[in-house]
């Protein structure tokens, strides 16, 4: 069962919700970041982008000690000055995001660190240590967790009931943001509403992290960190467990991560098309682009043409993370043709989000770029296949939409 509990959340002051939330740290490089905070001074990128304070963001190393010392003076004088408030009681809350026309609601809690340790939150990718270690540092001094691990579990009808409920309340934060989502809010502090989401989680025999895999591998490391310190333990302190939203299965939609690669490792298109050809029925397109509708289709974008890809059936195996899509590409073409062997370090390869639309892939190949390839979606049932088969996805497999922002809930650890 899936332990996951209300807690005494810090949240913006009602009227600054808007000004408050902002896109996860990892998605700008510093200097769009710095555009945003000069626009918007409220914004939670001073926090999770505490550069942005210095007078010289450009210069200072963004993993240096005194970045993440400004982002905890600068949390805590919000919270001192009153921007942000802290509910007096534990409490879920219910988080609700609509995109063209699309809701998903999830429910705000703190799943356990055992639950973690002991794979009942069941994880599908690797995490980086320089990535990790930037996010233990900054859970680690500024004394709680600013970004929500973003998580899944099967659908289930009696938390559905209880959330239902809660919705047919006025929400205390109501906006829409820039990039046009939607984002609701309800406090749920009533004992017994309390009562039955916890209840109810524990008839969830697992969830899946869908996208915060860093942010819960540091909440994690600082817990364990803690423990070893406290000889005082219990397992009862906030630090053993970490800020998720939940959202059920059904609800959820991945987007294609689609690839761009620099060149064809020496190879001319046509002899490049001679060795697709082995492995894939080839379709030309020509000008029309071609987004995947089916599982083992693909689009190429090569020499201002598209082409329509269809994997032959020989070189689909039968295996949870073979069969995906992305590693079919990976491991017949990108790796033998093109001798991308490891896309996380190569860097003749890019990766870019579904979001941006198949332009963005010409976009890149007229500037700096030779090939594209748009890839269907992975599907929220293969990802829990993988981890419930305890093996991990190629890198850059899915991608999420809408993003969760960050600075809506804090968790004092």
């Amino acid at each position: 069962m899936a332990i996951v509990k209300a807690f005494n959340g810090i949240r913006p002051r009602l009227d600054l919700g808007e000004k408050i939330a902002a896109l996860p740290y990892d998605v700008y490089n510093t200097k769009e970041a710095m555009e945003i905070v000069k626009k918007n001074p409220y914004s939670f990128l001073r926090i999770d982008r505490a550069e942005t304070t210095f007078d010289n963001p450009l210069e200072i190393d963004i993993h240096s000690t005194e970045v993440y010392k400004a982002a905890h003076d600068t949390l805590w004088e919000m919270i001192n000055n009153g921007e942000f408030i802290e509910d007096a009681n534990p409490c879920y809350y219910i988080y609700e995001l609509i995109m063209n026309g699309r809701s998903q609601t999830g429910i705000v809690g703190c799943s356990s660190v055992d639950d973690y340790l002991n794979n009942i939150v069941k994880k599908h990718e690797n995490t980086l240590k320089v990535k990790e270690q930037d996010r233990i540092n900054h859970i680690n001094i500024c004394n709680a967790q600013t970004g929500p691990i973003f998580l899944a579990y099967s659908n289930n009808e009696s938390i559905n009931k209880i959330v239902n409920k809660i919705k047919e309340k006025v929400p205390v934060y109501d906006f829409i943001s820039e990039d046009e989502i939607t984002h609701r809010v309800w406090i749920v502090n009533d004992i017994n509403d309390v009562l039955e989401i916890y209840e109810g989680f524990k008839n969830v025999a697992c969830t899946y992290i869908a996208d915060g895999h860093h942010r819960a591998a540091s909440a994690v490391n600082v817990a364990l960190k803690k423990r070893k310190e406290n000889k005082l333990h219990t397992g009862k302190e906030e630090y053993n467990f970490f800020l998720s939203v939940l959202f059920p299965h059904n609800q959820l939609k991945i987007m294609d991560y689609n690839r761009v690669v620099k060149d064809l490792n020496g190879l001319t298109e046509e002899q490049f098309l001679d060795k697709m050809k082995e492995k894939f029925e080839i379709e030309l397109c020509g000008k029309n682009q071609y987004k995947p509708l089916l599982k083992g289709n693909l689009g190429m974008y090569l020499g201002n043409n598209w082409y329509k890809l269809k994997i032959r059936e020989n070189y689909i195996p039968n295996d949870p993370v073979e069969s995906l899509d992305v590693a079919i590409l990976q491991n017949e073409v990108l790796s033998p043709i093109l001798a991308i062997d490891d896309p996380k370090t190569n860097k003749r390869i890019d990766f870019v989000g579904g979001i941006r639309g198949l332009s963005e892939l010409e976009r890149r190949v007229s500037e700096d770029m030779t090939v594209a390839f748009a890839m269907y979606p992975t599907d929220i049932k293969e990802l829990f296949q993988v981890a419930d088969a305890g093996l991990l996805m190629p890198p850059k497999s899915t991608w999420f939409e809408p993003k969760l922002r960050s600075g809506l809930f804090i968790h004092k650890i």
